[in-house]
């Protein structure tokens, strides 16, 4: 038998940030599928530099569907303490890039396997590891053509990202959006004779800090978020060449995280008609005078009734009497859509230890979750 720790040192060694390959993570959880009995299937992202796996074994049926991704987040900038790709153990904690978000989780996984391989399944037990979550669920988009067939229609899915072992029912779902403001260049000394696109910019900028307020005064709310409503947020904003010059171009990117009782396409239109009202406000001095929105990713949210069956399913195998929404989005929203009940357990913090410098998972966590995979295992063999 190969224990989890075992498995999390090998998987932590693997340097998985988004802008990297994570073949050789894929190479080594494929072949650890493959010795135990699993059929396993490789999903290729279209450049060959990254892949998913979708595993199963046992019996054909519906199962139990367990999920994680194999990507993390970047060390750049951040002051570690500790070798982050170097799985380190001190008392109860195992520090590393990705212990809690979320190759302890995947490492859990990959034990269950191994006490799987030799285990009576009368129903099946079925694993995707996908890749690029940490840069808007990107991997899980391009694999869902392929995976989705090969699904079927599980009885429960678990995303393991990371809720203090917490059964999470719901999370916002999220789009991000380019701005690109069209004005008019010009000689500073001169500026009022021109359309400034910065000033485009800021005019939209204000536009939805209006949404904001409107959502967050009159619209709909869900109190289990610590944010109660929908919300939106500009990141980036840039333009300008000189000082001395007016400029015709600026960019911003942006993003809006809704709760499900606000449809996406409702607020996007929204945002298209903010756009409007920025550019036609300036088309009187310049005609070319415009605001461009590009929604270019997104996800959807979760929002698992509290009457659906797996949450309770879920509490029974996680020992946890709670139900929570979280704060962060995973991928858990598409699996929903696809009709699977679909709810979010895994080990450690992300609001503790989540993409922060020094990470680390907490052993007990990490037990926690290994005592879960035991249940589901002794639930797909009775």
């Amino acid at each position: 038998m190969t224990s989890t720790l075992d498995i999390l040192d090998r998987l932590i060694g693997f340097d998985t940030v988004s802008r990297n390959s994570n073949l050789e993570l894929a190479r080594y959880a494929e072949a650890f599928l493959t010795e135990r009995g699993f059929a396993v299937y490789r999903i290729d992202d279209p450049d060959g530099e990254k892949t998913g796996l979708y595993a199963e074994k046992g019996p054909s049926g519906d199962g139990v569907l367990l999920s994680a991704h194999t990507d993390v987040v970047p060390v750049d900038g951040q002051v570690w303490t500790k070798a982050p790709f170097h799985l380190i153990r001190e008392d109860d904690r195992l520090y590393g890039r990705g212990t809690t978000d979320m190759k302890g989780y995947v490492a859990s996984i990959l034990s269950l396997a191994d006490r799987a391989a030799q285990a009576p399944l009368r129903e099946p037990l079925k694993i995707a590891l996908s890749y690029d979550e940490e840069v808007g669920c990107v991997g899980i988009q391009r694999m869902l053509d392929r995976l989705a067939p090969m699904l079927g229609q599980p009885r429960a899915c678990f995303v393991g990202e990371p809720t203090d072992m917490q059964v999470a029912v719901g999370h916002k779902g999220k789009a991000a959006l380019r701005a690109t403001c069209h004005g008019q260049a010009g000689h500073s000394a001169l500026a009022p004779k021109f359309v400034n696109a910065l000033h485009l910019a800021t005019d939209f900028v204000g536009e939805l800090r209006e949404l904001q307020n409107a959502y967050a005064t009159g619209g709909n709310r869900d109190q289990a978020y610590s944010v109660p409503y929908t919300t939106f947020h500009v990141g980036v904003l840039s333009g300008g060449t000189a000082l001395n010059i007016v400029p015709d171009r600026a960019e911003m990117t942006f993003e809006y995280r809704h709760l499900a009782a606000d449809r996406g396409a409702d607020i996007l239109a929204q945002i298209e008609a903010a756009a409007e009202r920025v550019g036609a406000s300036h088309r009187a001095q310049f005609d070319g005078a415009r605001v461009e929105v590009e929604q270019y990713n997104a996800y959807p949210g979760l929002d698992t009734p509290e009457t659906d069956a797996v949450i309770g399913f879920a509490q029974k195998l996680a020992q946890s009497n709670e139900t929570t929404k979280v704060a962060f989005g995973t991928e858990a929203g598409f699996f929903s859509e696809l009709g699977i009940p679909t709810i979010v357990c895994g080990p450690g913090s992300m609001e503790g230890q989540g993409h922060k410098p020094d990470e680390y998972l907490e052993m007990s966590q990490l037990n926690a979750c290994d005592e879960m995979m035991d249940r589901i295992l002794d639930d797909l063999c009775e």
